[in-house]
């Protein structure tokens, strides 16, 4: 029998460029949780120069680059060994990027009858957190501003830190080529450019957001958060929330 860690889980959800991985990582820092950004820790597999033979990286790369959601399958292997890595240490988890699609969170599509052997990420959550411990927050901004805020995200190549386009640009009137953080290079995520970003979105509303209906049949309560307002004030929303 699996036991139970006396932590929380938190899932972050919301579109593309609503803040999700900045709202987890503040979460990671106050609350002493395990910060699992899915998207970054999939590039950095994508994009592992050792692993470019493997067949199934290859496929995952050519979806990621296009904008396409990954296999939900394969999403989902790799997100409950994390869990079960973050419950054997004794650590709460907090999730930004995922779940994302409907298999990955239940363990079988849309309109199928559930798989008993065979559960999905909240089912993993629950066997090692408990259904108490588990709090969802969905961060909502317009389409038109996920898309401003993607195009203009820049990131370090070293120390992945954020820089936007405003930033570059004026930053206290130095123009930043590198990052003034660590001295890296500054690049545009290559999944960062419009069309891949349309593609996305449009994944978001049919893939993700059936989610959510889900969730709260099996009685689980999303708090809405607006995602328009300054960082710090969606932290402190959230963490009202939690307590």
């Amino acid at each position: 029998m699996v036991k139970t860690v006396n932590k929380i889980a938190v899932i972050v959800f919301g579109p593309q460029g609503s803040g999700k991985g900045t709202q987890a990582e503040l979460l990671a820092k106050k609350l002493d949780l395990f910060h699992f950004d899915s998207g970054s820790y999939l590039r950095t597999l994508l994009h592992n120069p050792a692993l470019q033979k493997n067949k199934i990286i290859r496929r995952e790369r050519k979806l990621n680059e296009a904008g396409v959601l990954n296999t939900p399958s394969w999403i989902l292997r790799t997100t409950a060994e994390i869990i079960k890595r973050a419950a054997a240490l004794g650590q709460g988890i907090v999730f930004s990027g995922s779940m994302r699609t409907f298999y990955e969170t239940f363990g079988h599509n849309e309109n199928e009858k559930p798989n008993k052997k065979n559960g999905g990420v909240i089912d993993v959550l629950k066997r090692y957190y408990g259904n108490k411990n588990i709090f969802i927050f969905l961060l909502d901004i317009p389409e038109k501003e996920s898309i401003k805020r993607l195009t203009e995200r820049f990131v370090c190549s070293v120390c992945k830190g954020l820089l936007i386009r405003s930033e570059l640009i004026d930053l206290g009137k130095i123009k930043f080529k590198i990052c003034p953080f660590c001295g890296g290079k500054i690049v545009h995520r290559i999944d960062d450019n419009k069309k891949a970003i349309l593609v996305r979105l449009k994944e978001y509303k049919e893939r993700t957001q059936p989610i959510f209906k889900e969730l709260e049949k099996g009685g689980y309560k999303i708090h809405k958060i607006d995602g328009r307002p300054m960082p710090y004030k969606i932290h402190e929303a959230i963490l009202k929330k939690l307590k």
